[in-house]
Formats: C-alpha cells, sequence, structure tokens
C-alpha cells in the first residue's frame, strides 16, 4: 500500500487551524465556524530519531497532532463516506516559527515559510486503520526534555475527522498518501536547539500506538529571520 510509505510518496500535508477550544484560547484566536487549513510540504518532514533544525532568528514552537493518512483519491467526500477514504494516522508534530508568522500576519501576508521550513513536520511511522478503532478517543502528550507541555484527547476536537475530509476534499482533492493534520490541543510552546522532545499517542485503553523523538539543533544555514 502506498499509503504506508506516505513520508517518501505523499504529495501534500494539509494542516487544520484551531480545531481545539483550548487552544484557541490560547492564541486568543476566534472559534472558527467551519475548517480552515494550510498547505505544508512534504520536504518537511523528519522522521522519528531525526534532528529538527531550528532556523537562526527562529523562535519555534511544537503543535503536536494527530496525523491522518489517505488511502484512496478522492473529491466531493462526504462525511458518511470519508472513513472509507482513511488508510491509516500518524503522530505528528507540526512546528511554527511562531515570531517569524506573528510579523507576517500583522502584514495580511502568507504564512507557508513559518511552517515550512525543512525538518518542520517531525512524523512518526504509519499506524494502520485497523489500530485504531475510534479515532476521537485518542490520548496525545508531547514532553521537552522530560517535561509535559501538551497532554490532551483527540475528543476535544471541533470538527471531526469526517467533517475536515468533507471540507478539504470539496475545495481540493486528497490523493493516497496525502496527510490531514487535525489540529493540536493547548500548551503549544517554544523548542529551543538542545531540547529533547518526546511524544506519544496511545487509545483510551492505554495501549502505545506511536512513541516518536526528536533532538532539536540549531540550523547555521539556509534562511535567517530578522523581525523589523
Amino acid at each position: 500500500m502506498a499509503a504506508a510509505s506516505f513520508v517518501r510518496s505523499g504529495k501534500k500535508i494539509v494542516a487544520i487551524g484551531r480545531n481545539y477550544v483550548e487552544h484557541v484560547k490560547e492564541l486568543n484566536n476566534t472559534v472558527p465556524k467551519e475548517p480552515f487549513f494550510f498547505l505544508k510540504p512534504t520536504t518537511s518532514y523528519v522522521s522519528t530519531g531525526g534532528k529538527i533544525e531550528i532556523p537562526r532568528g527562529v523562535v519555534a514552537h511544537h503543535e503536536i497532532e494527530l496525523g491522518v493518512v489517505i488511502g484512496k483519491r478522492g473529491r466531493d467526500i462526504s462525511a458518511a463516506q470519508a472513513d472509507a477514504h482513511v488508510a491509516g494516522y500518524a503522530l505528528a508534530i507540526d512546528l511554527t516559527a511562531r515570531n517569524m508568522q506573528a510579523e507576517v500576519k500583522k502584514k495580511g501576508l502568507p504564512w507557508s515559510a513559518a511552517k515550512g521550513f525543512d525538518s518542520f513536520t517531525p512524523i512518526g511511522p504509519f499506524i494502520p486503520r485497523s489500530s485504531v478503532p475510534d479515532p476521537h478517543n485518542l490520548k496525545l502528550w508531547l514532553k521537552i526534555n522530560g517535561a509535559f507541555k501538551q497532554n490532551g484527547t483527540t475528543s476535544d476536537m471541533i470538527f471531526p475527522v469526517p467533517k475536515l475530509i468533507e471540507h478539504i476534499s470539496s475545495i481540493m482533492t486528497l490523493e493516497e498518501g496525502d496527510l490531514v493534520l487535525t489540529g493540536t490541543p493547548s500548551g503549544v510552546g517554544p523548542v529551543a536547539p538542545g531540547d529533547d522532545v518526546t511524544a506519544e499517542l496511545s487509545a483510551s485503553s492505554g495501549e502505545v500506538l506511536s512513541s516518536i523523538q526528536f533532538k532539536a539543533v540549531q540550523r547555521e544555514t539556509g534562511y535567517q529571520f530578522k523581525p523589523e
């Protein structure tokens, strides 16, 4: 199944914003009336055990998320049909250059760069759909240097997975190997060079579905953010 190798073969990452109420509140945003999303390049993937590269001048924030791996191409998929298009899941971290994002948002500019740096989508291995009876009853947490920073449950999503797939596919075709990031619970915060980042996804029974770890390092080359 090509979907199982989504990190190599997927064409896009579709990331949902503001899908947990407490996260909306902590960033002083408004709760959306319908899902909204942005795109991330697949070149931002870094597999578990790898290094998160923090660009110079950037304040990077972690956002732990359940990723949904699309297994069947579709357009205008109804919520009722959405499950048939899911191949499986993956634990992911959506990294954001928060200071860079804040500056471009003030100017009304896009934030693709703030989300799209290489290594800004740390990702775990593929989890078959059969291993996840209910994607809306999972626990996910993230630690920095052994201390809990995010600790949430997917039952707190504002828009469930079928609604997300319905909405995205009404705008753009979803293809096999695409990844949908479903939003993050509260507790987002900085990741600095030298930090050890660990995260886990588990079922309500306590069964661990995925455990991932990364080392944050300073990126010495490439873009340097210089605030105005």
